[in-house]
């Protein structure tokens, strides 16, 4: 039997589960997720492998009308994958009824594109089954989707369908990366978005778009225990104040929960310390950008 390989990328706007089926595909933790909005800022790679192929999973930014420097590089950055991929998981939630503007210009950019599209339904464990055949005929109407897939990615509902149909669309290709790895995201990557995470979980809304991280010390000590350093950035003296909390209650919040994380994405304990820094405007500054790793 020849041995498949390729890449899918998933699009969506943002919020629509993109993160969370990367993470019940690979059985681990790669991308961050959060009830809030682009939650994802750059391209995140995770792979499954088998016997008889090997997927290569880019889970993009979602797709929204850009209002600062770092949005319009999160949408260049998923529309540019969308361009380099042998299949794209175009992802919308089962409530959605109609296609409102994001999941329109969504669309608008897939038909730019001549490879396979899937169109995934996420969330059908919160419609009853006659509004999500509805939501099926209008989708069908708007575009010629290889497949159309109801899911719940966060239950694992419908995962393996989705494969098996991605499977039949990979090329005959080499494995890219060894069978014991599921990213090829650096540990530092994942520890700083493991701390944004935890400040978009464990703050109000104003406060995580708002902000950056950089990880500033990553080391081994001699004991085995690793040590980070990192530098929260955000844009107000009033978000630094919610971040760092009374008597320092939320920075020790966001440390642990992160902390937790990381020992047990690493395997080994994690001696982490947090700083809070105020860049006013650091989302429009392309300095600031390329520090924070979006080039």
């Amino acid at each position: 039997m020849d041995f498949r390989s390729g890449f899918v990328a998933i699009a969506g706007r943002p919020n629509v589960g993109k993160s969370t089926l990367l993470n019940q595909i690979c059985g681990e933790k790669v991308a961050i997720t959060s009830s809030k909005p682009q939650t994802t800022r750059n391209v995140i790679k995770a792979f499954l492998t088998n016997e008889r192929f090997q997927m290569i999973f880019l889970d993009t930014p979602g797709l929204h009308a850009p209002k600062t420097k770092l949005g319009e590089f999160m949408v260049n950055t998923a529309s540019n994958t969308l361009k380099e991929v042998d299949a794209v998981v175009l992802m919308i939630e089962a409530t959605d009824g109609s296609p409102g503007a994001g999941n329109m210009f969504a669309l608008d950019l897939i038909k730019e594109i001549k490879i396979p599209v899937f169109l995934v339904i996420n969330k059908i464990d919160t419609i009853q089954k006659d509004n999500l055949l509805s939501v099926i005929s209008i989708y069908k109407e708007l575009y010629d989707f290889k497949a159309i897939i109801p899911v719940s990615a966060s239950k694992g509902q419908g995962i393996d369908v989705l494969i098996a149909a991605l499977e039949k669309e990979l090329p005959i290709g080499p494995k890219f990366f060894p069978d014991d790895t599921f990213t090829d995201q650096p540990e530092r990557d994942i520890a700083a978005e493991l701390i944004r995470e935890k400040i978009l979980t464990s703050t109000n809304d104003e406060v995580p778009h708002g902000t950056g991280v950089e990880i500033m010390v990553f080391k081994e000590r001699p004991d085995g225990m690793i040590e980070i350093q990192a530098t929260i950035f955000c844009e107000k003296e009033s978000h630094k104040g919610i971040l760092i909390g009374k008597k320092g209650a939320m920075l020790k919040k966001i440390g642990t929960l992160a902390r937790k994380d990381m020992e047990s994405l690493l395997g080994t304990k994690v001696f982490l310390q947090l700083w809070v820094k105020v860049k006013p405007d650091w989302r429009n500054k392309d300095t600031m950008l390329k520090t924070l790793g979006y080039k």
